[in-house]
């Protein structure tokens, strides 16, 4: 690719030379394949001059995409839907009046889909039979071929704190509150902060690391964010006692397991997000001799969502091994209604689900960790592709984009197949669906830089990954 440009006083010969005017499109992708020329070794310059528009507008180096185009474009409509944002303040009512609206909803297509809606409470009395109860207590039975489980499942209270049940709160209750929490002392939470509440979340895991976030390099990239962003975490700290002082305040008494020391603090609200139990003990399953693991309370089954006795099914939260998950229990209970009715034998597949944890900087995760992955196939059979990113609606807010990361799991050598994919960031989980589809197809790291991106997205730094953990590089994304 051998080239002739003028110098100050003399011709040069270069290997490449590239021309353009800014007033084509594609010109920011020709000062790329500069730099990606010059990378490669080649001699390289790149001609580039601006004519003005009809009113005299003229920019910058980098063409319509950076000056008039993609970016420019991007950060305006980002500023819209700000503007709109403002407009939709008042969430708490549109929230529970939305909740609403969709119970009247599921009613109605119960009703057109004739199927019987009962406000009984359940509980089995045989492989066949269910016995409900109403608020008076009346009872009615119903017999059936098969009775499927799905009862999910309901937040715990630490009933071995004094005072925790009493004064305290679950998610069952914060978002139906008729005014703000205020100082919110909360276990993990993330909701309140942005709301402008004042939360300290208290980590009472020895691991230091917020279960739900599943692995521990995202959940420290997603607390740090947290803490810029004013909440405050007291890390390996244990409740004692919450009680209520005279004010109304609540006074929590909580012990650091480090130092031993004891401290103590008020609050308006104390909200504890401490897990989930399955809600199986009021069924009656020990009558049947339905297995249950005596640990978790959750329903043992099969593949097919199968239980211990014949004619019982459990799916969902209360399945053993089951990802506690909306959309899983609901293909998997449509597969289990196919099955039922002798229309399809199809088996849920519960590999490489996608999921987001929905704190301020949003975590999404599609098939294995890093750590899994060793686990399965050796630190030196994978190899992980990594990078720090900006998103563009971080600069001109000049937001800390330190936490944005991208992460990809691979199997090394061959065409690389995928084995997962972690994302921090704006619309994690926007991002991680259209990546879980490739997932089901076999999806490889030859396949994903062969992806052309969507520009200027989040998700378009996922197909541009190129630096390895193993290489030890600098995996900040910059310019060309």
């Amino acid at each position: 690719m051998a080239a002739f440009c003028r110098g100050r006083h003399r011709w040069k010969k270069i290997n490449c030379l590239h021309i353009f005017s800014r007033k084509l499109t594609g010109k920011v992708r020709l000062f790329s394949l500069g730099c990606m020329t010059a990378q490669l070794g080649q001699k390289v310059a790149v001609l580039d001059y601006v004519e003005p528009s009809a009113k005299g507008t003229k920019w910058g180096l980098g063409g319509t995409c950076v000056n008039v185009g993609c970016i420019p474009k991007k950060l305006m409509h980002q500023a819209a839907l700000l503007g709109t944002a403002v407009k939709d303040l008042n969430y708490s009512v549109a929230v529970q009046n939305h909740v609403k609206s969709l119970n009247w909803g599921h009613r109605v297509q119960l009703q057109d889909k004739k199927v019987k809606y009962m406000n009984l409470k359940g509980s089995l009395v045989d492989e066949h039979t269910v016995r409900g109860l109403n608020k008076a207590g009346k009872e009615t039975i119903l017999t059936a071929k098969n009775i499927v489980i799905a009862t999910g499942g309901r937040p715990k209270y630490p009933t071995n704190i004094p005072g925790a049940v009493e004064h305290g709160i679950t998610s069952d209750d914060i978002f139906w509150l008729k005014k703000s929490p205020g100082k919110t002392y909360c276990s993990l939470n993330k909701l309140l902060h942005i709301l402008g509440v004042v939360v300290e979340i208290f980590v009472m895991f020895e691991f230091g690391c917020p279960p739900f976030l599943f692995v521990q390099q995202m959940a420290g990239l997603v607390t740090d964010y947290m803490e810029a962003y004013g909440t405050r975490f007291a890390w390996k700290s244990v409740p004692n006692r919450v009680d209520k002082l005279p004010s109304g305040a609540l006074q929590v008494t909580w012990t650091n397991t480090q130092t031993g020391g004891e401290h103590k603090d008020t609050f308006d609200c104390v909200l504890w997000a401490v897990g989930r139990a399955p809600e199986t003990k009021a069924l009656g399953l020990d009558k049947l001799g339905i297995q249950l693991n005596k640990e978790t309370g959750k329903i043992i089954v099969g593949a097919d969502e199968s239980a211990s006795v014949p004619n019982i099914y459990a799916f969902g939260d209360i399945g053993e091994g089951r990802p506690e998950l909306t959309p899983t229990a609901i293909k998997a209970g449509k597969l289990l209604a196919r099955r039922l009715a002798g229309q399809s034998a199809e088996l849920m597949n519960y590999d490489n689900v996608p999921t987001t944890v929905f704190t301020p900087l949003e975590y999404s995760c599609v098939g294995l960790s890093e750590e899994e992955a060793e686990k399965r196939h050796g630190k030196d059979r994978i190899e992980v592709y990594h990078a720090f990113y900006k998103p563009l609606e971080f600069t001109v807010a000049e937001r800390d984009a330190s936490q944005c990361y991208i992460k990809v799991v691979c199997e090394r050598g061959g065409n690389g197949k995928i084995l997962g994919l972690h994302f921090t960031g704006p619309n994690a989980g926007e991002v991680a669906q259209g990546f879980a589809m490739s997932f089901q197809c076999g999806a490889t790291y030859s396949h994903l830089v062969q992806t052309v991106g969507i520009h200027p997205t989040c998700a378009e730094e996922v197909v541009k990954v190129h630096i390895t953990k193993r290489s030890g590089l600098d995996a900040t994304v910059t310019g060309c």
